[in-house]
């Protein structure tokens, strides 16, 4: 049986006071919130802080409000994002990316916050210490050689967070505070392309909210591929949203690739072609070419790498026919073992 370190424990009930003591405790400190993903890594003395600063007590954190947009708690549970009714109606994609993490039981504790801020993952980092050890460790964690790519000089683990591509596609930014203060971010620039480094969130830095622009006008949607239909981390996801004209021409796109880098990122040159284009199926075709030419996932994850390059395409098509208005619901059901 893995056990946890020996750690100290705090629970304030304030952002404010929760500020305080992560800047009075250093680098040592560390948030929780759900834990579904920190604690399996403690047990396996991935990360062992000396203090877990609890924010399950901190008031305002799992608040939904309506504005200009829509702003949601970053202690709001996944389950209570996919139960809220204005995120199904209106940021389809978010609903459906937050319904298809793990499982019922880790969406129930897991947090909105926790999902953004995901560790990065890799097959010789996520493992037990002894199985680490033997391999002489890796760079991200006590060693000094990326197995991956010995040669590499960073650290090539995988974003592996659901949540975060349908927000970029649908633009959210993030508010973060500090005892010193406080500042708004949108969430692509949040992430780094390092598997260590992944986080442009500061040490002492709590991510409090996500905010979500208006959505009139646009559609999205979010399509995951996973060994289980299940329960499984993302080896590919794809996020789309869009605003089209009454006849189906794209007016504004953001196509957004996630788990086939260390950051989830908008593919730039395919979201630009898809512009003043109706969607028809050789224009989705050219479009999920262009996105695969950003792919570039790496052999430290499940199923062959190449195989994972190729399916590229085919989700970008599944993904903008449902923005096209097809009915994708048995393909759904094929792929992802979900109806949504």
């Amino acid at each position: 049986m893995m056990r946890l370190p020996w750690f100290k424990h705090e629970s304030p009930g304030s952002v404010a006071e929760a500020a305080r003591i992560l800047a009075g405790e250093g680098p040592r400190a560390m948030l929780i919130a759900g834990g579904t993903d920190l604690l399996p890594n403690m047990k396996r003395r991935q990360q062992t802080p000396a203090t877990l600063i609890s924010l399950n007590r901190v008031k305002g954190l799992k608040n939904v409000s309506n504005g200009s947009g829509l702003t949601l708690g970053a202690g709001l549970t996944l389950t209570g994002v996919v139960g809220t009714g204005a995120v199904r109606e209106n940021y389809r994609g978010l609903w459906q990316a937050a319904a298809q993490v793990a499982t019922p039981h880790l969406r129930n504790m897991g947090t909105l916050g926790g999902n953004l801020c995901l560790d990065t993952r890799c097959n010789y980092y996520n493992q037990n210490e002894d199985w680490r050890e033997a391999i002489g460790y890796c760079m991200k964690r006590e060693g000094k050689t990326c197995w991956v790519a010995t040669a590499s000089k960073r650290c090539l683990a995988v974003s592996s967070t659901d949540t975060a591509p349908a927000l970029i596609a649908l633009g959210a930014k993030v508010r973060l505070v500090s005892a010193d203060g406080e500042r708004e971010l949108a969430l692509e620039s949040l992430y780094k392309n390092d598997g260590m480094d992944y986080l442009a969130r500061k040490p002492d830095e709590i991510l409090t909210e996500v905010v979500l622009p208006q959505a009139g006008g646009w559609k999205s949607t979010y399509w995951k591929l996973r060994r289980r239909g299940s329960f499984d981390f993302p080896l590919l996801g794809v996020a789309v949203a869009a605003r089209a004209a009454p006849d189906g021409t794209i007016e504004e796109m953001r196509l957004v690739l996630g788990a086939v880098a260390s950051q989830p990122f908008l593919a730039g040159k395919a979201s630009e072609f898809l512009i003043g284009k109706k969607l028809t199926d050789e224009v989705i075709a050219e479009a999920g070419s262009l996105a695969a030419s950003r792919a570039k996932p790496m052999d430290n994850t499940d199923l062959d790498v190449y195989w994972r390059k190729e399916v590229v395409p085919s989700y970008v098509g599944y993904a903008l026919r449902e923005i096209r208005g097809d009915d994708m619901r048995a393909m759904r059901m094929s792929t992802a073992r979900q109806a949504l």
